[in-house]
């Protein structure tokens, strides 16, 4: 009985995925419209870790292009709690989308264990290590732990989405696709605290490179973000 709601779990999780991407096509990139490069191959085999940086609430849309399938999106828990009147649209989304609720300061065992069911169920998982958005596009936030880890134990591939700029209204923007990443050297390793942090700093580097790397090569007069007004 478990394993007929397991797959019926996934096999709805799929069709609201399937809506949402013509919808996609349809409605959001004709008026958020963004262009992808790299490599462009379709994840649809085993599980998978996405990640991304961080510039707006769209980010999850060129994220969920990476591959045919559904996507379990971490969450931070604040977005749980959002209410308009009376109607918990938050925790109606969440239930929804099948999202992993997580805290931000990384001690929610559950979510943990819930990302390795997904990855060990060949499932996809999408996560934003900056945690918040950042609002500069002058460096990367600091990663918070957890995409290497989690790759680490269930052997899944690190796939990062890189967007060189925010997605902003009816301006086309440029979105970096990089090959997967396995951290096949340290399969089966016990790496201390500090190790692991050497590890989230290492692909935080990889994916800072990335995009610099494609704005030296065809965005070099790119304008800095402006920053967010701060409120009095």
């Amino acid at each position: 009985m478990t394993e007929q709601r397991e797959l019926e779990r996934v096999r709805k999780l799929r069709r609201t995925f399937d809506r949402l991407r013509v919808a996609e096509k349809i409605i959001f990139r004709p008026l958020f419209p963004y262009k992808k490069h790299g490599n462009l191959t379709r994840h649809n085999d085993g599980p998978l870790i996405i990640v991304g940086n961080h510039y707006s609430i769209w980010d999850v849309i060129p994220a969920a292009m990476c591959t045919d399938r559904a996507i379990h999106f971490m969450a931070k828990s604040q977005l749980y709690d959002i209410k308009i009147g009376k109607w918990r649209i938050g925790e109606a989304a969440f239930k929804w989308l099948q999202c992993i609720c997580v805290k931000r300061d990384g001690t929610d065992v559950q979510a943990i264990k819930t990302c390795l069911k997904y990855l060990k169920n060949g499932e996809v998982i999408n996560i934003f290590p900056e945690g918040t958005r950042n609002h500069s596009y002058d460096s990367f936030l600091p990663f918070h732990g957890g995409a290497a880890a989690l790759a680490i134990k269930t052997h899944a591939p690190i796939v990062p989405v890189i967007e060189v700029e925010r997605i902003r209204f009816l301006h086309r923007v440029d979105v970096v696709y990089g090959d997967p990443i396995y951290l096949t050297k340290y399969y089966g390793k016990k790496l201390t605290a500090e190790q692991m942090d050497e590890v989230d700093e290492w692909l935080r580097s990889v994916m800072m490179n990335m995009r610099q790397a494609f704005i030296d090569r065809h965005r070099p007069s790119l304008k800095p973000l402006k920053p967010k007004k701060s409120k009095k």
